[in-house]
């Protein structure tokens, strides 16, 4: 008996543990320029930012949250982020997960697509 549930624990652990989870993957910070609207002052906190990971390069839509601006330099810095289908994720400095939206992808090598 003592076996038996020793075993359903194993196969248990063992199957929270196959589950999907969401995979982070390196990226680089390869470009921020200000978002352009028509309504250009209510977005002057508003970027655009590549991100480069793997083959992929995806723009964001950033919301700097402070009037210091410091995203425009930070071109060339790493981190770690989760692409998700319409968003990618990431950890601020806090450890909070922040996700931003795509705005477009590019492959390698290929022409731009809209999101």
């Amino acid at each position: 008996m003592r076996l038996g549930r020793l075993l359903i624990v194993c196969l248990l652990t063992c199957a929270a543990f196959a589950q999907d989870s969401p995979k982070y993957q390196v990226a680089t910070i390869v470009a921020v320029k200000p978002h352009q609207t028509a309504d250009a002052a209510s977005d002057n906190n508003n970027y655009d930012v590549s991100v480069k990971v793997g083959e992929d390069t995806y723009i964001v839509l950033y919301a700097d949250p402070s009037d210091a601006n410091p995203v425009q330099y930070v071109a060339g810095r790493q981190l770690l982020v989760r692409v998700g289908k319409t968003t990618i994720a990431y950890n601020d400095i806090l450890g909070r997960t922040k996700e931003v939206p795509i705005l477009s992808k590019t492959r390698a090598g290929a022409e731009q697509s809209s999101k």
